[in-house]
């Protein structure tokens, strides 16, 4: 039930950015990336994905964001993964390179021991190289976070977070994406997570791209213990881009 909840209001947002670009709003951006992948015979597998990355530019230097994720994946009828997560972001431009930002977010991986996770804190960042061909920008940033997991305990913790994302555009319709990203909880040094996103996307048409990506999760200390320190997903996506 939850699970449908989270997809109509993902839907929902996705189906108001398109109304609100159709109608030549060019403040808006709607990014939607849908996968699905089903097997039968002698094996019965299941795995749902869906993202969508809602922009808004209130002005030359003031912009705002949302951004969704719902993945939930059966196996032989019993579901083996479940994530959700929704962030909502403001950044200011302060120049060409340089801009600043807040993020308020939440994360629920009850596969991976995490009940909810709220977080809220700002964020500095700067664009190394600004194209034609090759993009690179790195942040920093610092967040306040509660955890709740699921063996019923809880954890308040300041977390200092370092990201940074390569871009490399082939052609016009062919790039290269590698983003790495390393959180760290402050009051326990044991306490961190690195995370890497490899892509390539292909441009289909003026709407539609084809995304391949390699996801790596890794968290030093899950809770509970006994649960496994990598996750990985290995998959293939249809964007639509509005």
């Amino acid at each position: 039930m939850k699970y449908l909840k989270m997809l109509v209001l993902f839907a929902g947002f996705f189906l108001i950015g398109v109304t609100v670009v159709r109608a030549d709003d060019k403040k808006w951006m709607d990014e939607g990336e849908l996968s699905f992948v089903k097997t039968g015979g002698n094996s019965d597998v299941s795995t749902f994905s869906f993202k969508n990355l809602l922009k808004y530019k209130f002005s030359e230097k003031f912009y705002g964001s949302w951004k969704g994720s719902a993945l939930n994946s059966k196996s032989g009828g019993v579901r083996s993964a479940e994530r959700y997560a929704s962030e909502l972001r403001g950044d200011y431009a302060l120049n060409t390179r340089f801009y600043a930002g807040v993020t308020i977010g939440w994360f629920e991986d009850k596969f991976a021991g995490i009940d909810n996770r709220y977080y809220l804190g700002p964020v500095v960042g700067y664009r190394f190289i600004m194209g034609p061909k090759y993009f690179l920008k790195s942040e920093v940033g610092l967040d306040y976070v509660r955890e709740e997991y699921t063996d019923k305990t809880d954890s308040d913790f300041l977390r200092g977070r370092a990201f940074t994302e390569y871009e490399h555009h082939f052609t016009d319709t062919n790039k290269f994406v590698q983003s790495a990203e390393y959180l760290y909880d402050f009051d326990n040094s044991n306490n961190y997570n690195m995370n890497s996103v490899t892509a390539v996307v292909t441009v289909l048409s003026d709407h539609f791209s084809l995304k391949t990506s390699y996801e790596v999760k890794y968290d030093n200390e899950p809770v509970p213990a006994t649960l496994d320190k990598t996750d990985t997903i290995l998959g293939a996506a249809l964007i639509m881009t509005f």
